[in-house]
């Protein structure tokens, strides 16, 4: 039996209930179950780490995966979820080597691998249970219990196999690379990885001389922001095209050879320098120069201390003669690497070890951290009349993401894969894959020549190879080359076996290298069916995948590394589609920051708006197109308002007034699509048009993965539904327009209702299942195609039923929404009232015809509706506007030409336009993706000129300003007028009279207004007065103006409070906290109070215990009780002084909300604010106690005054604020465009 719905909600509530029955009913694998004889869709989810807390991008990314794939066992697919864990790897390392102190590779050394790789077993799931529940709690639906970690010997045995192919494939190699390198975590990093953190930083800048040795009186000019790298110099470049010059510092008689394009860099002005000669920059090729350093002479014999060429250097910063150290920067290697000053296999000249310190080779600095060294250098190179200039260079610079330290570029040897042979295949790979976003991201092949793991890590999957050379590719191959029983694959289970040479030269060693954790989650494919070992062909028949998504930042991370290990091994691409989603920035546009702490936790906005409306605000916003997100919790609580609330009435509406037609005429409603009766209804026929529209429209963009045209027709869909049809249709669907349009009307909110729930079902699963396990009882069991209904999850998708499509309707009502929405900007623009009975008179061309404008009648509130295609008649004529973006990139420097020319466009021109869809402009020809029409009003044209004129692409409309006599004789009212209503019902005593006694409270709380029973006061000023009959009673209503009704003036705080005295061994201060706010609104439990307690007095999260007297509180305390009480906060200890105090400690207000409900799921209209808190600190100001006003009654947003009367007549004013204490303000809403 359907049951009653509340007239409240609390969200998160309720979305814990439906947690709990999908638990019960162990919902997720009963899906699976049912659909596991269909069709397979496949689904990689990229491992994250479990070091971390889940944060917004995990929560985006996992809603993004969680929708797509809800949509596709809808549409009927079997959808194998499984959850996947990153488990090795620098992130683990950084946690290990921060809580033991461990500083590098010695340090490990020391404490021995076996050791080491325990402490990194130890925590590599340390928060495995708040991942799983977060996600749970974000309704997500993923296997936990099959998941696969990457530290699971079957899964890396798949990534020994996954190497060995591209050995044997001639792919793998070992090399040289110059990389970011993080000293803290004495490992490198990829390049997309380095670019996560840039810092804004000031570096050394200097100019250093190099002596010619045919010359020493002559010196090259040379400048770095890096001193430390200078000494390992091994060479000088220039450009071979710019001009040099042999130039005279006429200060210092010095000569010098720098570009000429670069004088500004020494030089102020001319007056300063002479220059003696000029000459390309090829002609300095192969000079001899005297090296700064001599720690690397014996370089001098493969060419060292010489000048190259190289067209890298440029011409906007330094002096155009480059320092070459070939193995800290990548141009700088590469050059070196051309003119054979290094070669592979030579000893790297790389002075400085993985901690970022100098070894002992550079005498003059060993020891020292690098970038600690720049001013020792800097002092050197002064003292040895080297340094020609110093100063600081602000710059941008790469921070390591984990650490947060200053990166180094640093020569690292490692194993890569050779990807430079394949590139068209990768490019070929990649356009087979689509890319589902708005914003330009299409291929992850950029940088080919870095696809490989960087292995320096200790803690992560052994890479077993040796000079000998033996590649392993599976535990069974090891064991039998070794002889050994191999259960584990992690370092300290292989690094002691050995093979014996098949050359005769001893045994061979595993390397010292470990695969990089990329390799490992490129290979997640294969390597979580542990392929090809087990589950051939299940893999087989189901590779590529039909669906990834992840981050932007992924780009050149996992996307890249499963294109280029998928297209080495199968030559397909790993992926049919990919959803890429942009970054959740803090509400200022920085990278969020636990540090920073600058964004609201996840699990406390979950817990304040619920799952349901956190996922639509991410959904719903631009980062699905892979563009940026500014997150900002008002825009989550805007989703539950705008959105969830309506559509919540919408469907509690409905089942009231089934309820009511079971109850009052014993009709049993059962929903059957096949039986449901057609209704002729207008509305009815629009809303049901619409619904299939958008099925249809859903259909076709979720199957084509753009979520982002998607979730916006969802939420407008909510605001047409509920907005316009539920209200439109609130008398039909109460009954009063008779039984049978009744039963249409409900038929079509059930219809519409039942399909908007299966549609939003992937995007809110939780409210869609709260409204389904209801609304199910209403479903006949014999139209349910579905052999389990338990869940609206285990339902298909609707079908679009294409008969009730009807866009001629669509098209009409849409035009009569434009007719009212531009008579409300009218009226708001001029403030008219419009909750007024009689009317104003308006005249408005259309298009439209004449019957669907008129149903806009009731809710225009106008006298009369004049329809006119007579557009000469009013004097209106059509403007155009140009597209500013389309035509701006098309145009380029004609856009300003030609669009000054379109606003000079005719009406008869652009009505010729109309038609036809083309026009000529200044020799551009422009289409209808290229204007924007609309009507204006000419009052110049003899019309007369009481009219206000507003348009849009369809329709024109006036309004007249001149009032009707009567309108006057209402009184104008606006909503913040007081009035009172005077009723009576006659019988008295009968059905009638009996439900407005019952229900005086809900029609107080509705109206804002007292209701008093007849007779009307002698002397009271009416307004209006009515009567109709009702439910077979003569109903009589007068509405009077003024209140009839005062409010008791409150003697003190009007919510629950306790004082709290802090007592801890660094401070000792007095406050206040709120038990409740408004009254009856936000109840604090315990652990609330302990939160709100740490943020009043700043205590930055730390453990506290709050005592009554010597009595601790806990859980089951009834906080309210101790309303008043003076309560103790210390570190944990009992405290020695537990003296309560009578009164509050700090200064307040009580507020009464006089003419407005409270929102935002509050319903007390009392409520206080403390005018400073702690004691003596943070005083409100007149401006932050209008805002906390606002804020408190859920009315953020809303202009506000507040009063010192009842009457709303005496305001308070700034300068009244220090005689406020204890006072009662009375709150007085002004009324917006919504209200009125």
């Amino acid at each position: 039996m359907v049951e009653v719905v509340p007239e409240s909600i609390h969200f998160p509530s309720e979305e814990e209930r439906i947690l709990q029955l999908w638990l019960d009913k162990d919902c997720f694998q009963e899906c699976l179950k049912q659909s596991k004889n269909r069709p397979r869709f496949t689904f990689y989810d990229g491992p994250p780490f479990a070091t971390g807390l889940p944060h917004y991008g995990h929560i985006l990314a996992g809603t993004i995966k969680d929708i797509v794939t809800r949509f596709a066992h809808q549409n009927g697919f079997h959808v194998e979820r499984r959850f996947g864990w990153d488990c090795h790897g620098l992130p683990v390392e950084y946690e290990i080597d921060k809580a033991l102190n461990i500083r590098g590779p010695e340090d490990v050394a020391k404490m021995g691998i076996a050791e080491y790789n325990k402490q990194c077993r130890s925590i590599v799931m340390r928060y495995a249970n708040e991942w799983e529940t977060s996600v749970r709690r974000m309704g997500r639906w993923i296997d936990f219990r099959n998941d696969y970690k990457t530290l699971y010997p079957w899964f890396m045995e798949t990534v020994w196999w996954v190497f060995k192919q591209l050995y044997e494939k001639g792919l793998v190699y070992r090399g040289v690379k110059v990389m970011p390198f993080s000293t803290a975590c004495n490992t490198p990093l990829s390049n997309f990885e380095a670019h996560q953190n840039y810092k804004d930083v000031q570096d050394p800048s200097v100019i250093v001389t190099f002596p010619l040795l045919e010359d020493e009186t002559v010196s090259f000019l040379a400048w770095t922001t890096t001193p430390w790298t200078l000494p390992s110099n091994l060479a000088l470049c220039v450009s071979p095209d710019f001009i040099y010059v042999k130039v005279k510092d006429n200060s210092s008689q010095q000569v010098y050879i720098m570009m000429e394009a670069r004088l500004v860099a020494l030089f102020k002005s001319d007056s300063e320098y002479t220059i003696l000669d000029k000459f390309p920059g090829k002609t300095l090729k192969g000079k001899k120069y005297k090296p700064l350093f001599e720690y690397f002479i014996k370089c001098k014999e493969s060419g060292a201390f010489s000048v190259v060429v190289d067209n890298y250097v440029r011409d906007d910063d330094g002096t155009g003669v480059v320092h070459q150290a070939p193995y800290f920067g990548a141009d700088d290697y590469r050059v070196c690497m051309d003119y054979k000053i290094i070669q592979r296999d030579s000893a790297p000249i790389c002075p400085v070890d993985s901690s970022g310190v100098f070894t002992a080779e550079v005498t003059h600095f060993a020891g020292q951290y690098v970038k600690d060294a720049d001013k020792n250098i800097i002092k050197w190179l002064k003292e040895n009349g080297r340094l020609v200039s110093s100063s600081s260079f602000k710059h941008s610079y790469p921070f390591c993401w984990r650490s947060d330290t200053p990166l180094i570029y640093k020569a690292v040897p490692s194993w890569f894969v050779r990807v430079e042979h394949m590139v068209e295949k990768l490019l070929d790979n990649n356009s087979k894959c689509y890319w589902y976003s708005e914003s330009g991201v299409s291929t992850p092949v950029c940088d080919l020549r870095v696809c490989g793991s960087c292995v320096m890590h200790d803690w992560t999957n052994s890479l077993r190879s040796s000079a000998g050379v033996v590649c392993v590719g599976s535990t069974a191959e090891l064991e039998e080359l070794t002889g050994a029983k191999v259960s584990d694959l992690h370092r300290e289970s292989i690094d002691g076996l050995t093979i014996p040479s098949r050359c005769g030269k001893g045994q061979l060693k595993r390397v010292s290298e470990v695969f990089d954790c990329w390799f490992e989650s490129g290979s997640m494919p294969y390597a979580q069916v542990h392929y090809p070992f087990e589950n051939r062909r299940e893999f087989e028949d189901a590779f590529p995948a039909d669906f990834i998504a992840e981050g932007i930042d992924q780009t050149r991370g996992w996307f890249y590394t499963l294109l280029v290990l998928s297209t080495a091994l199968f030559g397909k691409p790993p992926f049919k589609n990919v959803i890429v989603n942009g970054l959740v920035l803090a509400s200022d546009g920085q990278k969020m920051s636990k540090r920073k702490k600058n964004y609201p936790d996840p699990s406390l906005i979950v817990q304040n708006y619920g799952a349901d409306a956190l996922r639509l605000y991410l959904i719903n916003s631009p980062v699905v197109r892979a563009e940026n997100l500014r997150f900002k919790e008002e825009g989550v609580r805007d989703v539950l308002k705008d959105v969830l609330l309506p559509w919540y009435n919408a469907y509690r509406f409905l089942v009231q007034n089934i309820q009511r037609l079971q109850k009052e005429e014993a009709i049993e409603f059962l929903y059957n699509e096949s039986t449901a009766s057609v209704s002729d209804n207008i509305m009815d026929k629009w809303i049901q048009s619409f619904t299939q529209s958008l099925i249809q429209f859903f259909r076709d963009e979720m199957g084509a993965y753009r979520l982002y045209t998607v979730v916006p027709k969802l939420v407008k869909f909510v605001d047409m539904l509920t907005n316009w049809y539920v209200r439109t249709n609130r008398r039909r669907l109460k009954g009063e327009s008779g039984t049978e349009d009744c039963m249409r009307a409900l038929e079509t909110l059930f219809s519409v209702l039942f399909s908007m729930c299966r549609l939003m079902a992937p995007f809110t699963p939780f409210i869609t299942e709260l409204m389904y396990q209801n609304l199910c009882h209403l479903i006949d069991p014999a139209s349910v195609e579905e052999k389990d209904t338990a869940s609206i999850h285990y339902l298909m998708l609707p079908h679009v039923r294409e008969s009730l499509i009807d866009k001629r309707i669509e098209s009409a009502v849409s035009q009569m929404q434009s007719v009212i929405e531009l008579g409300r900007v009218i009226r708001d623009r001029k403030t008219l009232p419009v909750k007024v009975r009689e009317h104003l008179p308006a005249f408005t061309t259309t298009r439209s015809t004449h019957k669907y404008i008129h149903e806009g009648d009731s809710e225009l509130n106008v006298r009369q509706l004049t329809l006119s295609t007579d557009k000469d008649k009013y004097g209106i004529r059509l403007r155009a506007e140009p597209d500013h973006m389309v035509l701006g990139k098309r145009l380029k420097g004609a856009f300003k030409s030609v669009t000054a020319s379109i606003k000079e466009l005719k009406s008869d021109e652009l009505e010729i336009f109309q038609r036809t869809g083309s026009i000529v402009v200044d020799g551009h020809e422009l289409h209808e993706d290229d204007l924007r029409l609309m009507y204006s009003f000419d009052q110049t044209s003899g019309t007369p000129s009481q009219y206000e004129a507003h348009s849009d692409a369809q329709v024109l409309f006036l309004l007249s300003l001149r009032l009707n006599p009567r309108s006057c004789s209402l009184g104008h009212l606006v909503p913040s007028d007081e009035i009172t209503v005077y009723y009576s019902s006659q019988p008295a005593g009968e059905y009638l009279d009996k439900v407005i006694q019952a229900h005086t409270d809900f029609i107080l709380a509705t109206t804002k207004a007292p209701l008093k029973p007849y007779p009307v006061a002698q002397n009271a000023s009416v307004i209006v007065q009515e009567k109709t009959q009702l439910k077979g009673s003569d109903l009589e209503l007068t509405i009077v103006r003024g209140s009839s009704v005062s409010r008791a003036l409150l003697t003190t705080a009007a919510c629950a409070y306790v004082n709290l005295r802090v007592t801890l061994k660094d401070r000792q201060q007095e406050g206040v906290v709120l038990l409740e706010n408004p009254k009856g609104d936000d109840t604090l439990d315990v652990e609330r109070l302990k939160t709100v307690c740490c943020s009043v007095f700043g205590l930055d999260g730390a453990p506290v215990t709050i005592f009554n007297g010597k009595t601790a509180l806990n859980a089951e305390t009834d906080l309210m009780s101790l309303s008043g009480r003076t309560l103790t906060v210390t570190s944990g200890s009992s405290p020695a002084d537990a003296s309560s105090s009578d009164s509050l400690l700090c200064p307040y207000v009580n507020l009464q909300l006089m003419n407005a409900s409270p929102a935002e799921c509050k319903t007390g209209d009392v409520a206080t604010l403390l005018l400073m808190n702690p004691a003596g600190k943070n005083a409100l100001l007149f401006p932050d106690l209008l805002c906390e006003a606002a804020k408190v009654f859920g009315l953020r947003g809303r202009k506000l005054t507040l009063c010192l009367n009842e009457e709303l007549t005496d305001e308070l004013e700034a300068s009244s604020l220090h005689t406020l204490n204890t006072k009662t303000l009375f709150v007085k809403v002004l009324p917006t465009t919504a209200e009125a």
